[in-house]
C-alpha cells in the first residue's frame, strides 16, 4: 500500500512539473512577463542606415532581463524616425535617428515602458 501512495505522489509531482514547464515555454518567464505572452519585437520599416544621420546612446536603469530590454526597444522603435537596439547586458540603448526628437520625448517613451533613462550621450555619425 505504501508503494502505491509513493508512486501516486511521484506521478502527481511529475505531471505538475511538466505543466509548469509547458506554461513557462508558452507564456515566457523571468522577472517580468511571467504570466503573459512574450513581447513581440517592433521592427523598424526603414533599415537603411544612411537615412539615420544622428546617433545616441541611452543608459537605462531598471532592466533586469531580456524581456525588459525588449520592452524598452519596442517603446523606442515605436517613435517616428527612431531605430533602437537595446543591450540588456550593458544596460544601454543604441539609437539611430532621422532627426533629433528631443531628450524629453525619448525619456518619456522609456518611462512609459516602466524604466528610467540615466544618461543620454550623442555620438558622431
Amino acid at each position: 500500500m505504501g508503494t502505491i501512495i509513493i508512486a501516486v505522489v511521484l506521478a502527481v509531482l511529475c505531471i505538475y512539473a511538466v505543466y509548469k514547464y509547458v506554461k513557462k515555454l508558452r507564456y515566457g518567464g523571468g522577472c517580468c512577463g511571467e504570466h503573459e505572452p512574450a513581447e513581440k519585437r517592433v521592427k523598424v520599416a526603414d533599415r537603411d542606415k544612411s537615412h539615420y544621420p544622428y546617433r545616441l546612446t541611452l543608459t537605462i536603469d531598471g532592466m533586469t532581463c531580456g524581456n525588459c530590454a525588449r520592452r524598452v526597444e519596442n517603446a523606442l522603435n515605436g517613435l517616428d524616425g527612431v531605430w533602437a537596439t537595446v543591450d540588456f547586458g550593458s544596460g544601454q540603448a543604441k539609437l539611430r535617428l532621422k532627426r533629433l526628437p528631443g531628450e524629453a520625448v525619448l525619456r518619456q517613451a522609456v518611462r512609459d515602458a516602466g524604466y528610467a533613462v540615466i544618461s543620454v550621450e550623442q555620438k558622431d555619425g
